[in-house]
């Protein structure tokens, strides 16, 4: 088979180690972006789980934690998040990658660049539901942490006692749900919203990835994600508090995720 045949869109050859590349550099990028604000979701957490406490907004909320546990409790939770992080971002950006060009090369060239945005919303999607199946056990010990720092030394600590509690099922995965109803139109808004915004941009200042304006190629990629990122956190954070409650020690009772859910 030629080379040009493998082409799609006029790029590629795509094969394992292009695949390999986007899952790796996925990774890399959500484990050191979500964990570097990880002080950020210690106080979104106890403010999303105990309100009434942390009432005086983010910066305040920083306060509190320190006043009361010392700066180190604004890392708690830095081991999942980190770890769990890297894994969803593996099979997101790799996954992404892999079904939009296979959905192209399905489709037709034509066909998928007419439908490119449904295209990017179906890719997410598929993406996103597969990695969530691997960071929902990430998600649960982290917030078991941040809702009960006493709860556990470790991450490893945590989820050999919540198993041993529980049960796996309902340890890790009663905020299954959640996380997909977080996840997927987080991730589906981030893609979607970012490939239009690329647009936008490109034809406001009357250039093109092949010729760039003077912000540069990556200057519109950071300026498209930041709208792109605002989006998609808008889109997600009803469903990050029901999964925050759903998984706090004690919140939402006892039983499996469609009970914790209706209480």
């Amino acid at each position: 088979m030629s080379s040009s045949s493998q082409l799609v869109m006029g790029q590629g050859p795509f094969g394992a180690k292009y695949y390999l590349a986007g899952a790796l550099s996925g990774g890399i990028c959500c484990s050191i972006t979500h964990g570097a604000l990880t002080p950020v979701d210690v106080v979104k957490t106890r403010i999303q789980l105990d309100p009434a406490t942390y009432n005086k907004g983010m910066i305040g909320g920083f306060g509190q934690v320190i006043s009361k546990e010392g700066a180190g409790a604004l890392l708690t939770g830095l081991g999942p998040t980190a770890q769990g992080y890297f894994i969803q971002g593996w099979f997101k950006f790799g996954g992404v990658e892999y079904f939009k060009i296979n959905l192209t090369k399905m489709l037709g060239e034509q066909a998928a660049w007419e439908n490119r945005t449904s295209l990017y919303l179906l890719a997410s999607a598929m993406a996103e539901f597969i990695a969530d199946i691997f960071l929902c056990p990430y998600e649960a010990c982290r917030i078991r942490l941040v809702s009960d720092p006493s709860y556990a030394s470790s991450m490893l600590t945590c989820a050999q006692k919540m198993a041993a509690e529980e049960g796996f099922v309902n340890a890790f995965y009663s905020g299954f749900i959640p996380i997909l109803f977080k996840q997927i139109p987080y991730t589906m808004a981030k893609f979607a919203v970012q490939g239009k915004a690329q647009e936008v941009i490109y034809s406001g200042l009357n250039a093109s990835p092949e010729n760039p304006p003077a912000i540069g190629a990556v200057g519109v990629s950071l300026a498209s994600g930041v709208v792109a990122g605002v989006a998609a956190a808008v889109i997600s954070h009803p469903a990050d508090t029901l999964l925050s409650k759903i998984n706090k020690g004690g919140a939402g009772g006892d039983g499996s995720m469609f009970q914790r859910m209706g209480n």
